[in-house]
């Protein structure tokens, strides 16, 4: 929507403020700038404001707008004076606007740093969340335009608008004057604002995502006449399943005297039905959804699934029809999953949804899945099927043009009915926001994720997200710092689901094998050495084991204190006649699960081969855990945490402490200024501050379903990725700090004026390299000493710099394709004076070539150590990562390399440097004395607090770092300005366009 010519000249129509937002209800709006063109429909607003409301606003009884307010309301330079406007359907349904003025109240230009606020939310609409949507929105508009407080004159009885304000995190200042409270809130974003508005943010997407699972009506559109097709498949489904809401059937082409279908009531169109549809499933010829759509907004439906294809999946004309089909969806309030989607399912009891093309409703069970892919989709559901297993949720989201693997995480976090969240991932539309909130889910539940198209170098057919450059070897290591179990296929996350959901969690990595064939336990204590777990020698029961004897067996595993989980081998038992015994499976597997139930809380796994029934009666033990009623522990039950004494008191489940995991409840309301101020939501009912632990999470506290496996690398692994998540959950709940040293040896003010002076008023926005001198001279704010470097460009520029140095010095090549490569002799050490200078000179400039092509420079010797390699990039979509690894050929060859997210703690510097391959060197390997790891730590921290700090950082590369016994030393650093990339995590919440 552009301007008219009556506004200013100066400042476009700013489209970059237009968003899609959530509202707390789960439903969507569009927030946008409003113009000139607005005046009927403000109108037309402010005729549908109640009288209360009105008052609220203009301090007096106001029933009208006049020409002139009309006017003022509608034209807005953008600058000084802004207005913001909800719209669904194309009508307002609130506003905000904000003039700015100066010390005296009057209004006033830049640099005049303050403004008024004031807000209006029609009656009908109050209380979704719409004015803390627009107090963020507008917060951020204020900012781009250097405004850092807002003024609002509020009446005293108006509280739940001051509510507003004061919920909002922001620090604020209030005084009572003349009859009303004077509220003044500064517009810095704090850690308390950031906290508040993910927690909104939270809420109002897992509650867009709980709309579409438990409907209290479906629509099927493009319900066929015949049986067979994609929309009867669907209905036909639904009924199957045993929906317990209303069901309709909707067709354009049905006949006018037909009632019903398949026992449900048939309709040309969904006006036809008497009331409101809360999810329809869309099953046309894509050329006929845009119809489709307008009839399901303008009769109010909820949430769409979207199963036509011909969209992004077919090229770029497709791609735009995509958009178009998310633009209209929105427009109208809906979220969609889709389109190209396979269908969703819920097998709550309350609800019993199957609105998707699997012929067969999965059993009623703890594990959340999302798919991508409907392919790996159905193979998924009958892979779990087949095993036993039962799902508390699925969706299938196809192209994911909007319902996203994020919004699936926000849903996950709260549901009471899902313990473990699997995810078939081909693309990440936002890596920084996934990696947030996996982190806070994992924290109470296990996720679990495969990634597809790891590869490729860019995205799926249809899917029009963003391309991130990052390895993927990065990505899995991101992930597994946010508490991720990532595995290769869609078998190992089947086979770590059926863990995780059936067994409580290992309080470490020794593992009991027992069992009655001497090989197949060899088998799997050799898998455990390869995992990385600690096995005890397999107990042989020998091949006349009777099942009592594996009960026994098992009983007493799991009562010794000295193993943490349990693997069960079996093979059949051989007869008298020399024939196995396939027939005893459902013994053995009551046998087991007697063990289980009867001894301490540890995960028991089985492998078997050829049992017959051993697999199905295991699976038939307990595919549904009973749905917990009150908080859960680290293990996810109300017991000991993994490793504590029997009967020990529960410890309380703790996230990790970051932005967005405590936020204060929020209030709703519209809030007013010195212009008189706004009307009021009514408050939302208080909650717990921000994301706290929801009931119902993680594995159970007793073994129910004990998974079987027919491979014992199979079960191995599964147990290993419970290992290492329950390690990972133990960590989190006590997590790393940024030391204080930091804040006393750091310049952030001299930095940041630096990087202003050598990025000038207009950088170049691809950046620039920084010279060696400007490199050390910045690194240095941050305490990170760099060893000078002096140009040899001679051999008598040489002699001079060694004497300015001091012997013994280094003389190395800094030409790019030398640089770091000593093994093509372009690097001469310990010479320790100019005979052997001049002579190294000789030597290097004969060998490589001429001194202007190889830019040689003279460096004093650093003690002897380990090269290291130390980098810190920013990603545009995942953000700022920090790497380390060992210089040379284990990071470059090898790709031995290790990663962790910006900001790093304590903690994740003291892990980095151990997760490599090759950490071993650092410690002492085969007799060398260990090095000073601490040192190399803080180096970590320092390096990650710069990035931190200054995004316009955009990269950083210190190589060599060479550790010594005592210390470490620089001896080189590449630094790269750019202007710093957009942070959408830190602006206020939109959804994503693509």
């Amino acid at each position: 929507m552009e301007p008219t010519p009556e506004q200013s000249p100066h400042h476009a129509y700013p489209d970059h403020w237009e968003a899609d937002v959530v509202l707390r209800d789960g439903g969507t709006a569009r927030i946008r700038p409003i113009t000139t063109d607005d005046a009927e429909r403000l109108v037309s607003f402010y005729e549908q404001v109640s009288d209360e409301s009105k008052y609220y606003r203009f301090f007096a009884p106001y029933p009208r707008l006049s020409d002139r307010d009309v006017h003022r309301f509608t034209h807005h330079d953008y600058v000084d004076r802004v207005g913001l406007a909800v719209t669904i359907g194309g009508e307002f349904i609130g506003t905000v606007r904000f003039d700015r003025i100066n010390d005296q109240g009057r209004p006033a230009s830049a640099p005049a740093d303050e403004a008024e606020v004031a807000f209006l939310v029609q009656d009908a609409h109050q209380g979704r969340g719409v004015a803390s949507a627009l107090l963020e929105h507008i917060a951020a508009v204020a900012r781009e335009r250097g405004i850092r407080r807002f003024a609002a004159e509020v009446l005293p009885a108006n509280n739940k608008m001051i509510k507003v304000f004061r919920d909002a995190g922001y620090t604020q200042q209030r005084s009572f004057e003349d009859g009303s409270v004077h509220l003044t809130l500064d517009l810095e974003p704090t850690e308390k604002s950031l906290a508040v508005q993910r927690g909104r943010e939270q809420r109002a997407e897992a509650r867009s995502v709980q709309r579409l699972l438990a409907p209290g009506s479906v629509a099927v559109i493009g319900t066929g006449r015949t049986p067979g097709g994609v929309g009867r498949t669907v209905l036909r489904n639904l009924l199957a399943a045993g929906f317990t809401g209303r069901t309709y059937a909707v067709n354009r082409a049905f006949d006018e005297g037909l009632a019903t279908l398949d026992g449900v009531p048939a309709h040309r169109s969904l006006g036809e039905i008497d009331e409101r549809v809360d999810l329809a499933v869309i099953a046309v010829p894509a050329h006929r959804v845009p119809e489709a759509v307008a009839d399901c907004g303008e009769h109010g439906v909820q949430g769409l699934v979207v199963l036509s294809a011909g969209y992004a999946e077919r090229g770029s004309a497709g791609r735009e029809l995509q958009r178009e089909l998310v633009r209209q969806a929105r427009s109208y309030g809906m979220r969609i999953i889709g389109p190209n989607a396979f269908g969703i399912i819920n097998t709550a009891e309350s609800v019993r949804l199957n609105a998707s093309l699997a012929p067969e409703s999965p059993a009623r069970g703890r594990i959340g899945l999302f798919t991508q892919s409907g392919a790996i989709g159905i193979a998924l559901l009958s892979g779990l099927h087949r095993r036993g297993a039962g799902l508390s949720s699925f969706i299938s989201a196809g192209n994911r043009a909007d319902v996203s693997g994020n919004d699936f995480l926000q849903y996950s976090f709260e549901d009471q009915d899902t313990d473990v969240a699997l995810l078939y991932l081909e693309s990440l539309g936002n890596p920084r926001k996934f990696t947030r909130l996996a982190r806070r889910t994992a924290a109470v539940k296990p996720v679990v994720v495969v990634k597809g198209a790891r590869h490729s170098g860019t995205n799926p057919p249809g899917h029009a997200v963003p391309v991130s450059r990052i390895p993927d070897a990065t990505v899995s290591a991101l992930m597994r710092q946010a508490g991720v179990i990532r595995v290769d296929t869609v078998t190992e996350m089947v086979d770590a689901g059926l863990l995780l959901a059936g067994q409580p969690l290992p309080a470490g990595p020794r593992v009991a094998i027992l069992g009655n064939s001497e090989s197949l336990g060899l088998l799997t204590y050799d898998a455990c050495l390869a995992e990385g777990l600690r096995p005890r020698p397999p107990r042989d029961l020998t091949t006349a084991a009777s099942p009592q004897d594996f009960r026994d067996a098992l009983a007493e595993a799991l009562a010794d204190g000295t193993c943490d989980a349990v693997i069960v081998t079996a093979i059949p038992w051989v007869g008298e006649n020399g024939e196995a015994e396939t027939g005893d499976g459902e013994v053995l597997a009551a046998a087991l699960r007697g063990a289980a139930a009867g001894g301490p809380a540890k995960p028991v796994a089985v492998v078997h081969v050829e049992i017959g029934g051993l697999a199905e009666a295991l699976a038939a033990a307990s595919s549904t855990a009973a749905p917990r009623t009150r908080p859960t522990t680290l293990a996810g039950r109300p017991a000991a945490a993994p490793g504590a004494p029997a009967g020990a008191a529960p410890p309380t489940a703790t996230a990790p402490t970051e932005p967005g995991t405590e936020a204060p409840p929020e209030t709703a309301g519209a809030a007013g200024t010195t212009e008189p101020a706004g009307t009021t939501e009514p408050a939302e009912p208080a909650e717990t501050a921000g994301t706290a632990e929801p009931e119902a999470a993680g594995p159970p506290a007793r073994p129910g379903r004990i998974p079987a496996y027919p491979a014992a690398e199979r079960a191995v692994r599964a147990m290993a990725e419970a290992v290492k998540y329950a390690q990972w959950r133990r960590q989190a709940a006590t997590p790393g700090k940024v030391p204080e040293f930091l804040d006393e040896t750091t310049d952030e003010p001299g930095a940041a004026a630096l990087i202003d002076t050598l990025l000038g008023t207009a950088p170049d926005p691809r950046g620039r390299p920084l010279t060696h001198d400007e490199a050390r001279e910045l690194l240095g704010r941050y305490g990170i000493p760099v060893r000078p470097t002096l140009p040899a460009p001679d051999p008598e520029a040489a002699v001079a710099a060694a004497a300015r140095l001091g012997y013994p010095v280094a003389l190395k090549t800094t030409a790019p394709h030398l640089r770091h490569r000593a093994d093509l002799g372009g690097v001469r050490l310990d010479l320790t004076d100019e005979d052997a200078l001049r002579r190294a000179y000789t030597e290097v400039t004969e060998l490589l070539g001429k001194p202007a092509e190889l830019l040689p420079v003279v460096q004093s010797m650093a003690p002897r150590g380990v090269d290291t390699v130390v980098r810190a990039s920013i990603d545009a979509a995942a953000g700022a990562v920090l790497s380390f690894g060992l210089a040379g050929a284990p990071s470059e060859l090898l790709g031995d390399t290790a990663h962790r997210l910006v900001p790093a703690t304590d903690r994740d510097a003291a892990e980095l440097i151990r997760s490599i391959k090759a950490a071993p060197v650092l410690f002492g390997w085969r007799g060398s004395a260990p090095v000073d790891t601490p040192a190399l730590e803080e180096l970590l921290l320092r390096l990650s607090r710069l990035v931190d700090d200054h995004p316009e950082v955009v990269s950083v590369a210190l190589e060599p770092v060479v550790v010594a016994p005592q210390g470490l030393t620089v001896l080189g650093a590449t630094v790269r300005l750019a202007p710093p990339p957009p942070r959408g995590d830190l602006g206020p919440r939109r959804l994503p366009n693509y």
